[in-house]
């Protein structure tokens, strides 16, 4: 029986190399240099592209789909066992104590945007295919690596990826928690926009966010220079919510902004939403109009809680836990006033529907309408099902801990499965430091996730049984 760990140790310093290497690419999507064969831009293809190149060179099955997707392919058989990973990350943000593309390695940590979210696992999977071909095993299915290229920005990737190809029988994300997520929630992108338009001669401008699924770290605003700002009660703000921001005079208006911290999307209050804190400020001076409608509204929704109580969206299940609400993208002009575009990560039994027009309902009488932008449906695998006992058994060879089933509020490639759940590469315990400032895997992690990937290939694709 093969020593899994062993053999993933031999080769630590050439994972690490081939994880810097891939972490180097700015792999962020780029909306204003998308072209027919640049589908989210130069440095998503380039980051397909190094990986897809290193398949051939393993002597893999390669194949690239329109520039979006591709996959890297060993075994034989009908039935094909599904990695899904992604190579495009959010985009770096502020306050990195490292370079954020740098890769660098610090106390047994390998720090770079993409580490754990999912350039780290999807390395870790990448290297235990090439452990499993290299030992020998015989294979009596295919095991395909489908790598997307737009995970983050709503999986136009793997849309057009399975429009084309082939749907794995089985398979698994390796971009979330260990030991395995069998539920994952529902994600809407909602609108939230102002009615009423018009200047009032207070707030010109506010601007914070560029994605919904991450707590945006910055906001800014433009304020009239008539509408006076104490700077001593906003010190003291600054100072009360442990955050950072300034004031600033320009010829015509004042610059006042903040600083927060940004998190993923499906636990707000992991982070701190400069938006929020800083429309809950601006609320305390202006006088009634369009400009205190926004800020009020901002406060109202969002200041005291991220589960949707004001706009009656608030739902808990035993399956999945709590919905939640992240106001991600945060804009205000005088031509088109407030708009708030949300990431709401929905409860398995959710009645979305329903909750939409309770929500509807209580906006009537409020300057703001909400519209559903998109809507990923919840997904659940039974706990009984082969493809989870299975990994059950794997994960508890490896670690000795009990495998128990997770539900998270955000969304990997295994939804797009008729049947795939997350498997890693989060350890218990671990600080989720995902779409974060210096975010880091433990090369330790790293590594064991390696072994217990390798080991799940190797079970999976030899069992006669699995995926009938």
């Amino acid at each position: 029986m093969t020593d899994w760990e062993k053999e993933a140790l031999k080769r630590q310093e050439n994972l690490l190399e081939d994880l810097q290497q891939l972490i180097a690419i700015p792999s962020v999507l780029d909306e204003n240099a998308v072209t027919k064969d640049l589908p989210f831009g130069p440095e998503p293809k380039r980051a397909l592209d190094w990986l897809l190149e290193e398949g051939r060179k393993a002597e893999m099955s390669v194949k690239n789909v329109d520039n979006m997707a591709g996959h890297i392919e060993m075994g034989n058989g009908d039935d094909i066992i599904g990695i899904l990973c992604h190579v495009d990350v959010v985009p770096a943000g502020s306050n990195w104590t490292y370079g954020p593309y740098d890769g660098t390695i610090v106390d047994g940590k390998l720090f770079g945007r993409g580490a754990i979210d999912d350039k780290g696992p999807t390395i870790a999977a990448w290297h235990a295919m090439k452990l499993v071909k290299e030992s020998g095993i015989t294979l009596n299915k295919r095991v395909r690596l489908i790598i997307g290229t737009d995970e983050e920005s709503g999986f136009r990737c793997v849309k057009r990826y399975f429009e084309k190809e082939e749907m794995p029988q089985i398979g698994f994300a390796p971009d979330a928690d260990f030991p395995i997520i069998n539920a994952e929630k529902g994600i809407a992108s909602v609108l939230f926009k102002q009615k009423s338009i018009g200047a009032d001669g207070q707030l010109l401008w506010f601007k914070s966010g560029n994605r919904t699924n991450m707590v945006p770290d910055y906001a800014e605003a433009h304020i009239a220079k008539e509408v006076g700002i104490d700077n001593d009660q906003f010190t003291t703000f600054l100072n009360i919510h442990n955050v950072t921001g300034g004031v600033t005079k320009e010829k015509d208006y004042t610059v006042i902004n903040l600083n927060g911290k940004s998190a993923h999307a499906m636990e707000p209050d992991n982070g701190v939403n400069a938006a929020v804190l800083l429309a809950s400020f601006l609320n305390r001076i202006f006088q009634e109009g369009t400009s205190k409608d926004f800020t009020q509204f901002m406060f109202n929704a969002f200041a005291n809680e991220s589960r949707g109580l004001f706009l009656g969206l608030a739902f808990n299940d035993e399956m999945s836990g709590d919905t939640t609400l992240n106001a991600g993208i945060v804009t205000y002009d005088q031509e088109n006033s407030g708009e708030i575009t949300i990431s709401m990560r929905y409860s398995v039994s959710y009645q979305f529907e329903e909750k939409m027009t309770t929500c509807m309902e209580r906006l009537t009488e409020t300057p703001f309408s909400v519209d559903v932008l998109s809507n990923s449906a919840p997904h659940y695998v039974d706990a009984a099902d082969p493809l989870i006992r299975t990994l059950q058994e794997v994960y508890t060879d490896h670690t000795g801990e009990h495998a128990e089933l997770l539900s998270i509020g955000g969304g990997t490639y295994a939804r797009v499965l008729e049947k795939g759940v997350a498997f890693g590469m989060l350890f218990p315990g671990r600080e989720d430091v995902a779409h974060q400032a210096d975010e880091y895997v433990y090369i330790d992690d790293l590594m064991k996730a390696t072994a217990i990937y390798a080991d799940a290939i190797s079970r999976l694709a030899c069992d006669e049984t699995e995926g009938e």
